[in-house]
């Protein structure tokens, strides 16, 4: 875990990006790791809060959850105030009650589409999972069963066109790739464009300068 404590490290020196918090996205297709990600790098940095997109998308709006993230979470947090927002439940299609999200050093915000246009804005860093789409979602596929055919289905369709119309990946700062032990951190597309960044990438790691 000594790559995800390094990481860590370098993410709670960058500034602020929302209010005092600096918040990541970790985007990336269905089923590439995300969540794995993200639990890790809450981990290494202390219990770091970790919104899950899937909280905020329904059945009818998988990616038309915006409003709701801004009014939610991202308003908030740039008061400087904890979020409050009301997580969907996937069972009984309906928003559960609220759920404090604390205005925390880093707040990591983990799904598909976590680094879309209306986020990038209030984002320090983006972090997109560097596994193809077909590779994650046939793992995607494996974990949650032949129950969820159907959904998936109808998922890969939606998720093409979003990323078609709103790509992530190009303004990614890392690509994170996962490996049997660990993780490869490599200077993403927005880093190789010739951006000024904060973070730089030694030694396989993210470092800051």
């Amino acid at each position: 875990m000594d790559d995800l404590d390094r990481a860590a490290r370098a993410l709670l020196r960058l500034p602020p990006s929302c209010g005092p918090v600096r918040l990541v996205a970790v985007d990336g297709h269905a089923g590439s790791g995300k969540s794995t990600l993200a639990a890790r790098l809450s981990t290494a940095l202390g219990d770091a809060p970790v919104l899950h997109l899937d909280d905020l998308a329904t059945h009818e709006e998988l990616f038309a959850w915006t409003g709701r993230l801004r009014e939610q979470v991202l308003e908030p947090l740039a008061r400087g105030a904890a979020a409050a927002y009301r997580p969907y439940d996937w069972r009984l299609r309906r928003f559960g009650e609220p759920r404090a999200l604390p205005p925390a050093p880093v707040v990591l915000v983990e799904g598909v589409g976590a680094g879309r246009r209306a986020v990038r804005p209030f984002l320090a860093r983006l972090l997109w999972m560097e596994r193809g789409a077909e590779e994650s979602w046939q793992r995607g596929r494996h974990r949650d069963g032949p129950e969820q055919a159907a959904f998936w289905e109808g998922w890969t369709v939606a998720e093409t066109r979003h990323f078609s119309e709103d790509p992530s990946r190009p303004f990614a700062d890392t690509l994170v790739r996962e490996c049997q032990e660990g993780y490869e951190w490599l200077p993403g597309p927005r880093v190789t464009a010739g951006t000024d960044q904060i973070i730089t990438h030694r030694d396989g790691f993210l470092s800051a300068n």
